[in-house]
Formats: C-alpha cells, structure tokens, sequence
C-alpha cells in the first residue's frame, strides 16, 4: 500500500489533491450529521455553544460554518503561495484547503441568495455545489488536464492546441446555459460530456431555454417532458438523501 501511494500519489504530485478530496467528503459528511443533530433539538433546546454539538454566536450574532471555511481557505491558500511547502506540509495544507472549501461549499446557497435557506428547498443548490465540487476533485486526481490540451503540446501543435480550448470552453458554457452545470465544468475536463450536453435538449428553466424556446413551443414541450416533475422528484430525493429534508413551506 505505501508503494502504490509513493508510486501513485507522491510521485505523481497529486498527493495535496488526494488529501484535499477526502478532507472535504469528510468534512461535508461530519457537517452535514452536526446540522441535522442541531435540527433535530426541540424547539426549546437551542444547544448554542454546548458542547462540540451546537450553533455558534459570538455577540449575539450566529456565525455561520461558512465563515470557518473561508478562514480555513485563506490561511491554506496563503501560506501554500508564500512557502510552497514540500510534503508532509503540502498534504497538511491540500486538507485545509479540502476541509474549509467543504464548509463554505455547505451554505452555497446562503451566498447564493444571501438568505438563511439552508434546510428549504432553495438550500439544495447547496448540495449541488459540493456534489459538482466533488467530482471536479475526483477528476483532477486522475490528472486529466483541463480543456483536454496537457503541457506535451509542441510549438506546431500550439495553434490547433488554442482552436481546442476555445471550442471546449464554448461548449461548456453552452452546456451551463442550458441548466447543466456540472456537465459543463466536468466538461472542461471531458470535453464529450460537455458536448453531449451542448447538444441535447436545454432544461426548461435554464437561460438557453428563455432564449430560444420561447418560440418553439414543441421544443419547449420536449424539455419539459425530458425533465418533467417525476426526473426532478429523483434529483430532490437524491439530494436529501445526502442533506437532509428540506423545510416545509
């Protein structure tokens, strides 16, 4: 086991990628059971600063784990820029960063809409930021170079090389506009799946569909059939599987 990690990981300089991968999963998960702990209180049992289990007020304000992530994303980021450690600090530090972008990933929607929506159903874009997040990680730890162009490019091959990169990143923003995010920025990876995406049917909520189905009822038709209530009640289902139930409205 430590060969293939030295072989593998250290070697391969995907070592701080790896530990920032399982700090933020870890941390999304630990997060998500303390939340739901604190939901589940009565009404009457607050717990605020009680043991490790609790909401957190300094001054009367409750201070949001987002805050403790973007602290964590700072220091990490400025101290991997100002010394540039070599391992074990380099893990140390890819942890940090892993650990901080999970907590201020966990309330995206609370930025998103600067609003307290954590457990409605807007808070799911939440679990769609850390989900989309994850497998960016995942995808960088296999070592896939963005936009499908790696640094073994020739100088001949330099031009052919921009005309790629400028294709794909149009593709994945077409994908983005037509309501498939994770599709898009995967895509800058995988530019097939961007494609797929850019060419099938746009969401019906989704900007290319106010765009250009407005007057193409059939195709608007099409989209809702394609992600009707039934594909959008599985998509929720799964959502609350990993966060936890929205709030009644």
């Amino acid at each position: 086991m430590a060969e293939w990690y030295r072989e593998t990981i250290l070697e391969t300089g995907r070592s701080g990628v790896l530990w920032m991968l399982i700090a933020f999963i870890l941390t999304f998960a630990v997060t998500r059971w303390v939340t739901r702990r604190i939901r589940s209180r009565p009404a009457d049992e607050s717990g605020d600063g009680k043991g490790l289990v609790g909401d957190i007020h300094i001054g009367g304000v409750h201070i949001h784990h987002q805050v403790w992530g973007i602290l964590l994303i700072l220091v990490s980021a400025v101290l991997e820029f100002a010394y540039q450690p070599d391992s074990p600090y380099l893990e140390i530090l890819g942890a940090a960063f892993g650990a901080g972008a999970a907590l201020t990933l966990d309330e995206f929607a609370l930025w998103l809409h600067l609003d307290d929506v954590y457990w409605s159903e807007a808070g799911r874009k939440s679990i769609d930021a850390v989900v989309v997040a994850a497998c960016i990680g995942g995808v960088l730890l296999l070592g896939t170079a963005p936009f499908g162009v790696d640094d073994t490019v020739s100088r001949e091959g330099l031009a052919a090389a921009a005309g790629t990169v400028v294709v794909n990143i149009g593709l994945s923003i077409v994908a983005v506009m037509k309501g498939k995010l994770a599709s898009g920025l995967i895509g800058l990876f995988f530019p097939l799946i961007s494609t797929i995406a850019a060419i099938r049917l746009a969401k019906p909520d989704s900007p290319w569909a106010r765009w250009r189905y407005d007057t193409r009822p059939r195709k608007m038709e099409r989209a809702e059939r394609r992600f009707g209530t039934a594909r959008q009640q599985r998509l929720d289902r799964l959502r609350d599987l990993l966060g936890g139930t929205p709030e009644a409205p």
